[in-house]
């Protein structure tokens, strides 16, 4: 795999003019105490998708693992402390959830130019949205000011996070608990353009969906095949990666929507947005249309980003992302 193409590929612009209802957040918030960060940030989110295509998905999860959690305000950074259980080692993010050294590494590169001034929250959120970008998908305005919390909560992100066996109504039910809607639940699963999974996210589908030993019938017949090859119904086969959009894995597109509309959506949970006319229509349409989706794409990442943040006084500026400050 060329790890510099994604990374050299004409950048999509697509400024996202979102100006209204972000609260204290504020497009400029650093623009007089920290002019480089959005430099420093693009740097090193760029120099670590040049070392490793993937790190770009992993960075855009991490993002998203974190604002589901009690808000975007860092926790799933923090390491376990004797004062709280971290989040890292919760179900859904231990041995999957990566990219936290390319956070640190940035968070070092901002503290030099800018000490005790950017939140780890603002960092991440910024990072995920170059990670997007250059991997050749839009790029949007992210609103700044967040802070970060003081503690973490390993038993939501157990609890909260959308899990890829889940029904449809259930991860609908868990966005909207979050203010997002069912179609931030579709556009945001577009995120899966430049995901990987591990083999053990998927392999009821592929061996026994029914119970009785049984694929899941709605599975394409080809792809079932080859994914049987990469994962065979064995528990050493667990943690092989496969990406979820085999085309153009490493390259931020619309794929993920053609592949549900021809039923090569690898996880359950992703397949199920064409079981419902509502979210299928959406599917459809953005299967079509990629500009849409990278529209949609942006307005929806500025709304996550705002879940639970905390602003003005409340919470810190961290010094370092993995521990709260003395």
């Amino acid at each position: 795999m060329d790890h510099h193409a994604a990374a050299f590929s004409p950048m999509l612009c697509l400024f996202l003019l979102l100006a209204v209802g972000h609260g204290q957040l504020d497009f400029k918030f650093y623009d007089t105490t920290c002019p480089l960060l959005t430099k420093i940030v693009r740097r090193g989110v760029w120099s670590a998708i040049a070392n490793e295509t993937r790190l770009a998905a992993s960075i855009l999860r991490l993002h998203f693992h974190d604002c589901f959690v009690d808000g975007c305000e860092g926790s799933i950074l923090l390491d376990e402390s004797t004062d709280f259980k971290g989040e890292k080692n919760a179900f859904p993010n231990r041995n999957s959830v990566r990219g936290y050294e390319v956070i640190d590494a940035i968070k070092a590169n901002v503290e030099k130019a800018c000490p005790s001034t950017v939140s780890c929250s603002d960092i991440l959120t910024l990072a995920a949205r170059d990670a997007v970008s250059l991997t050749g998908g839009p790029f949007w305005l992210v609103p700044l000011g967040r802070r970060d919390g003081l503690t973490a909560n390993e038993t939501a992100a157990n609890t909260d996070l959308p899990s890829p066996f889940e029904s449809l109504g259930d991860i609908t039910t868990k966005f909207t608990s979050k203010g997002l809607d069912s179609k931030d639940v579709v556009v945001l699963s577009g995120g899966h353009t430049i995901g990987f999974a591990q083999c053990f996210t998927f392999k009821p589908r592929l061996f026994n969906f029914d119970g009785a030993g049984n694929p899941d019938p709605s599975l394409d017949e080809s792809l079932l095949t080859s994914l049987r090859s990469v994962c065979p119904n064995q528990d050493d086969s667990n943690t092989n990666l496969v990406p979820l959009d085999s085309a153009t894995s490493s390259k931020f597109d619309n794929s993920y929507f053609k592949n549900l509309a021809n039923s090569s959506g690898i996880l359950q949970s992703d397949q199920t947005l064409m079981s419902d006319n509502k979210t299928a229509a959406l599917v459809l349409n953005y299967s079509k249309y990629p500009f849409l989706f990278y529209k949609d794409f942006g307005v929806s990442m500025v709304k996550m980003g705002n879940i639970g943040v905390l602003t003005g006084q409340d919470g810190e500026i961290r010094k370092n992302c993995r521990v709260v400050n003395n």
